[in-house]
């Protein structure tokens, strides 16, 4: 009777995936209508052209009148397979990744106390979707395999976030919902960000040494809009007045400098916009608009001479939940021309309605937008780090400390600022999660604004009660919002959502840093940072000034944190806030009740830890073949050339060369590349002057012959328009093949021919 049960529920377990995995496939990008359509006259300029950007607004002391704090950075590879794995972010099954025109990184801060060497935190910032709760589990395990000498790091000061790049591959998230579309759940890809955020710690904690911090900001205006303004528009209109703007544009940026030489090593930015440059028919990995940043501005100091060895810039998402990088807004991409309808996003369908990037007619499926939302980060950085060579805050105060428990929001209760109780519910997603956004559009008859009763095909309400019919109680608690997926109480085959929480703050000095797991919409993270700043000075914790800054999505993906206000709109945002209308009155209660733990005289690590969640990172489904062998045409060895490169190019153009190639998850090249540009100099020898980790260069690999196992890979440059003419130059492939039978990985090497850049 017992083997009965499991068949039967293991049938109807496989028949709910089946339905759920063609639901959400359709909830994918679609086809973009506006890649067809002809550039603009106006838009012919390159995107390394600067946009103006408004001067730094930064002010207070020098940071030769902060505390000395024990300070390290470091940074290492997490680049995960680049092909033949589902990419992470728009959930759309169809996008595998094909290449790679970025690499990626893990970027680790660490902050000590230098009198208390237990009282430190570490700040980590990948340029991946998002924080996990199986990826944390495993850099957890990892410090603690190396010794007593990181026994100081463990689940209360680790902070893991992401910078919500949408074009890195997938596959290596704890729970089941986002392992849908990526067919499982894939040990290369998630060992990758594991190892590589262990790496950078390391290297971090390697070249800890004294040193000060200071902190500035400034206003970049043309980085980032609101997406949902219907759903803005619905918070207090005396609470919207206080600000200037329905995004916050203010960069919040944490200098690190040696004591011993004065010189900088690392720089920590928190801005808000979402990683959704690159489009959902991108195939190639990158970290997107935040890993232009980064890259550019690493190398921009580096190259100045200022940084004391090799500079670390990371760049934190802060409340992102509302953003966009597609600045020109959102539009019909049916030829009218016309916007979408404001409050729902919609033009007759939702397929029609998608948002623009700076030089969105480009068909570059978004790359040249990309980069200039990259750039416009990186510019401000840049002019506010110089800015506060004169003018800036230094932290100030001997206190580190962090705190950290998880908190089951299936059912927390609660009692609200005003005396009533409120509760959380277990997790689900309304009718609007399915309409996607006009970063990435749904399906169907999807839309946003979806309350109450959703304005959608009756069949969904049969599929959604076929996965799980959620009772009256659910329905109540998450009211207004309509029950699509009821995945907070689904746990067959295992959990597909979270139902525990991470809680989690940081500081030093009179900086707090709010770690969130969710993505907080704009007003929403205004509500939370203006709640620990009140609180701060009611806490004792002699934080005099205190700045509040907010990171995330961070530790464990929850999806969205909404308003209140926003969550009774039930766009893309409130359908997809997890835990119900009182989701940011959750945490804002709790972060604020366990404030007093970051005081002076808190003893380090008290705080309970709370009921852990589950790790699946050994029960996780996969469907995900491995490479079975590579072979090459008859009379072909591998790396030999196919297609070569022209003798002569210039600057502006590319020039490409295709090899016979070999599946690039054969070897991940961590810490190499795959791909290298090399000049040759007065000697004759050669040296690498780009190679994959530069936007510049590209590698794509094709399979030619699944039967035969044959491949080819193309590695093309985009030669800058303001590189210097003269000089030969080839490209270089490196690459591993899979032998038959015996399964050796075999390493190789090709050339293209030489060519001139005039």
């Amino acid at each position: 009777m017992a083997r009965l049960r499991l068949a039967a529920a293991l049938v109807s377990t496989s028949f709910a995936l089946l339905v759920v995995f063609q639901l959400l496939s359709s909830f994918g990008f679609s086809h973009l209508k506006f890649l067809e359509q002809r550039p603009e006259s106006h838009l012919e300029h390159p995107a390394l052209h600067q946009v103006p950007i408004d001067p730094p607004s930064v002010k207070s002391d020098g940071w030769e009148d902060g505390t000395q704090y024990l300070l390290g950075a470091g940074k290492a590879d997490i680049t995960g397979p680049v092909v033949e794995v589902n990419m992470m972010g728009y959930a759309d099954p169809n996008q595998v990744g094909s290449g790679l025109r970025q690499r990626l990184y893990s970027r680790a801060f660490i902050v000590g106390d230098i009198n208390k060497p237990e009282d430190r935190f570490v700040y980590l910032v990948l340029d991946a979707h998002a924080g996990d709760t199986a990826v944390r589990y495993g850099i957890i395990q990892g410090l603690r395999d190396l010794g007593a000498e990181y026994h100081f790091y463990d689940e209360k000061n680790v902070a893991v976030t992401g910078t919500h790049s949408h074009s890195g591959p997938g596959a290596w998230l704890n729970y089941l919902l986002p392992q849908i579309t990526s067919k499982g759940f894939d040990r290369q890809s998630y060992q990758a960000i594991v190892d590589g955020a262990l790496l950078s710690i390391r290297r971090a904690h390697q070249n800890l040494k004294p040193g000060f911090l200071s902190i500035g900001s400034i206003e970049i205006k043309n980085a980032n809009i609101n997406r949902s303004l219907y759903a803005y528009l619905a918070n207090p209109e005396n609470e919207r007045a206080k600000y200037d703007s329905n995004v916050d544009k203010s960069m919040t940026l944490l200098r690190f400098r040696r004591k011993e030489n004065g010189k900088d090593f690392a720089a920590l930015t928190w801005f808000p916009v979402h990683g959704t440059s690159m489009l959902g028919n991108n195939t190639l990995i990158s970290g997107d608009n935040k890993g232009v940043a980064a890259r550019l501005f690493e190398q921009h100091i580096e190259r100045s001479g200022r940084a004391d060895g090799d500079f670390v810039a990371g760049f934190s998402q802060a409340n992102v939940g509302d953003t966009s990088p597609n600045v020109l807004g959102a539009y019909c991409e049916d030829g009218s021309g016309e916007r979408c309808n404001f409050e729902d996003s919609t033009c007759g369908g939702t397929k029609l309605c998608h948002g623009r990037g700076p030089f969105f007619r480009r068909k570059d499926r978004g790359a040249s937008s990309c980069f200039e939302i990259g750039r416009r980060q990186f510019a401000g950085a840049r002019a506010l780090f110089y800015a506060m060579d004169k003018d800036s805050t230094a932290i100030k105060g001997s206190v580190v400390k962090s705190l950290h428990t998880f908190q089951d929001f299936s059912n927390f209760t609660f009692q609200l600022p005003n005396g009533s109780f409120a509760a959380t519910c277990p997790a689900a997603l309304g009718y609007s999660f399915a309409a996607g956004t006009t970063d990435g559009p749904g399906a169907f008859d999807f839309k946003q604004n979806n309350s109450g009763s959703p304005n959608a095909n009756p069949i969904w309400s049969v599929v959604s009660g076929f996965l799980r019919e959620p009772n009256e109680s659910q329905k109540l608690c998450h009211s207004p919002k309509p029950i699509l997926l009821d995945v907070g109480e689904i746990v067959n085959p295992y959990l597909w959502t979270p139902n525990i929480v991470d809680i989690q703050l940081l500081r030093v000095g009179q900086l707090l840093i709010i770690v969130s797991p969710g993505e907080v919409t704009t007003m929403a993270g205004r509500r939370w940072k203006e709640a620990i700043a009140s609180s701060a000075s009611l806490a004792s914790l002699n934080a005099e000034d205190s700045v509040v800054v907010l990171g995330g999505p961070a530790n464990s993906y929850t999806h969205y944190i909404a308003t209140e206000e926003e969550y009774k709109i039930q766009r893309y945002e409130g359908a997809s806030t997890l835990y119900g209308p009182h989701t940011l009155n959750a945490y804002i209660n709790l972060t604020t009740r366990y404030l007093p733990y970051l005081s002076s005289h808190s003893p380090t690590f008290s705080l309970p830890p709370g009921p852990p969640p589950p790790n699946n990172v050994d029960r996780s489904l996969s469907f995900i073949r491995g490479v079975v062998f590579d072979r090459t045409p008859f009379f072909k060895s591998f790396g030999d050339v196919v297609s070569d490169v022209s003798t002569v190019c210039h600057p502006g153009q590319t020039v490409s060369v295709t090899f016979v190639g070999a599946n690039p998850r054969n070897d991940l090249r961590l810490e190499q590349t795959y791909a290298s540009v090399e000049k040759q100099d007065e000697n004759y020898s050669w040296r690498s002057v780009r190679d994959d980790a530069d936007w510049s260069l590209l590698f794509e690999w094709k399979r030619i012959s699944s039967v035969l196992g044959t491949s080819e890979v193309k590695i093309t440059w985009e030669v800058e328009p303001d590189l210097e003419v003269g000089g030969i130059y080839r490209i270089k492939y490196f690459g591993a093949s899979k032998t038959p039978i015996t399964g050796h990985i075999v390493q190789f090497e090709g050339v293209s021919g030489t060519f001139s850049v005039r």
